[in-house]
């Protein structure tokens, strides 16, 4: 079975929002062994939804909308839909208790377009919204299946999981599909592919290897379609295992995870603690580890030491090393992480110190310069990494190294 999205709003097409919607829905069909064939975004107009529905009737068995279902006038969908598929619209009465409730329950003043919230088309089920006011609605016409949702989050999350899941859950004709991702770090893709190149060309017909990178890393999906999900494991299991014993210095995780979590993990699996000592990245590497949820039984803080009047007063760095050597130093970043495990009382400590850009720079510390430390109980160490221009792409690369050294320190301890 395969599946269409398509999302309805000139805020997604103008850049307004995000749409996470598609994302998130992706994920659950995936679960569910539907593939998603292809995702669209579209304006607030009759004519390109009607034409994104007739394409996408032409390639998938089962579209979702989600979009356009409010009380105003720019909320065009359900009109859109009734000339669509040939058939009126009605006003549920169940729905419209439902509208009138949620009003009174909030005290507010309920107005004749909130009653339109309850209107539904003829041919469709209604999709009972209890997080919400905008029903959503599940049709079938042409032997497809449409199922219209609401474009608030909270809500379409809400109806996909009490209502549109279980339904599909029971439909014919889905595939097991089962996806195996190993995270790499320190290889670029070109180099990557060409390691395991043999690997993949020997792959079976029914399992395809993607490669997602990103700056300073890049995860390898396998996917693997059948029909019994226990075998794919096995599959993907053993190929995963292959690609490990080719490269094993540049297995960072065995699990889609971010190299943060997975950082932490170690750390905690251990009982050992960390902190950070940041200049250029300005705090980002705190921010990445703060994102992980329970990062605060491993992560104990650290410091945005931006000028050296701080790098001294809370990370102890010495006048005559910032004189001598500059902030940009081997020497600085040392100190930074020694400072950092002393003062904050961590096993391990984080420094970086660098040129973000894009000015600062100088022929012999050009922007890109960034020196990165690590202070642990086996002592401490520092290297220097030259990267580009770009300020923003400096401070996330400089981070991303930043968590490569402690993984790779941490993977020789465990030898």
């Amino acid at each position: 079975m395969l599946a269409e999205l398509i999302t309805i709003g000139d805020e997604i097409l103008i850049g307004q929002i995000i749409d996470t919607n598609s994302a998130w829905i992706a994920k659950r069909l995936n679960e569910l062994g539907i593939a998603v064939k292809q995702i669209s975004s579209v304006a607030d107009s009759p004519e390109a939804i009607q034409t994104a529905l007739a394409e996408a009737a032409s390639r998938a068995d089962l579209i979702l909308t989600t979009g356009g279902l409010g009380p105003t006038k720019d909320d065009l969908t359900k009109a859109t839909l009734a000339t669509y598929f040939n058939t009126g619209i009605h006003r549920d009465e169940k729905v419209l208790n439902h509208v009138q409730r949620f009003f009174e329950r909030r005290k507010r003043p309920m107005l004749e377009v909130n009653r339109s919230q309850a209107d539904v088309l003829n041919n469709a089920e209604v999709l009972f919204n209890a997080a919400g006011t905008a029903p959503g609605m599940w049709i079938r016409h042409n032997e497809k299946i449409y199922v219209v949702l609401p474009g608030v989050p909270f809500e379409m999350e809400h109806l996909m999981t009490e209502q549109v899941l279980p339904r599909l859950s029971a439909l014919p004709g889905r595939s097991a599909i089962w996806h195996q991702t190993l995270l790499t770090g320190g290889i670029g893709e070109s180099f990557l592919a060409q390691e395991i190149a043999d690997i993949e060309d020997n792959l079976p017909a029914h399992i395809k290897l993607a490669y997602l990178p990103k700056l300073g890393t890049v995860r390898l999906r396998l996917t693997a379609v059948g029909d019994e999900v226990e075998r794919l494991k096995d599959e993907t299991s053993q190929i995963a295992e292959q690609i490990v014993q080719r490269i094993p210095l540049h297995i960072m995780a065995r699990e889609d995870k971010d190299l943060a979590a997975v950082l932490l993990d170690q750390l905690r699996s251990k009982g050992l603690t960390l902190t950070t000592a940041e200049s250029c990245t300005g705090g980002y590497l705190a921010h990445q580890l703060t994102s992980i949820a329970g990062s605060s039984d491993v992560f104990l803080g650290g410091a945005v030491t931006y000028s050296n009047k701080l790098k001294t007063a809370l990370l102890g760095v010495s006048n005559i090393t910032l004189a001598a050597f500059g902030a940009v130093s081997e020497q600085t970043a040392l100190e930074m992480a020694n400072g950092a495990k002393k003062q904050f009382n961590s096993d391990y400590a984080i420094a970086v110190t660098g040129i973000a850009g894009p000015d600062g720079g100088t022929a012999d510390k050009p922007v890109g310069t960034v020196w990165i430390a690590v202070a642990g109980p086996q002592g401490t160490v520092a290297k220097l990494h030259q990267f580009g221009q770009l300020r923003l792409v400096n401070i996330e690369r400089a981070s991303t190294a930043a968590l490569l050294m402690i993984m790779g320190i941490l993977m020789k301890s465990l030898v």
